[in-house]
């Protein structure tokens, strides 16, 4: 039997050094908005990776990391979730959380 779809998305998530996982929807308009801010975000963070989690066609990511509501982002290090922003998000936050993953 071969490895799935999703296998390979709990395998990226359990072996990054430092992810930030969006989790979403295509049905999510405010997810559509904030998705790229994120992006920008992560991509001039040193060290810090990026993965788009569809929520409805991973469902068992989803449920696995206890998300119920989009968008969700979580924050991995070594695969440990270190901070989670669900639906009302900060961007100041946020940059602040991915500063201190820097390596």
């Amino acid at each position: 039997m071969g490895e799935s779809s999703e296998d390979r998305v709990l395998e990226r998530i359990e072996t990054s050094a430092r992810l930030v996982v969006y989790f979403s929807t295509p049905t999510c308009s405010v997810c559509k908005v904030l998705r790229p801010k994120i992006e920008e975000l992560v991509a001039v963070t040193d060290g810090v990776d990026f993965l788009y989690v569809d929520s409805s066609l991973y469902p068992a990511v989803s449920g696995q990391h206890v998300v119920f509501a989009v968008p969700t982002v979580i924050l991995f290090m070594d695969g440990r979730e270190m901070r989670r922003f669900s639906r009302n998000l900060s961007m100041d936050d946020f940059a602040r959380s991915l500063e201190h993953m820097q390596p």
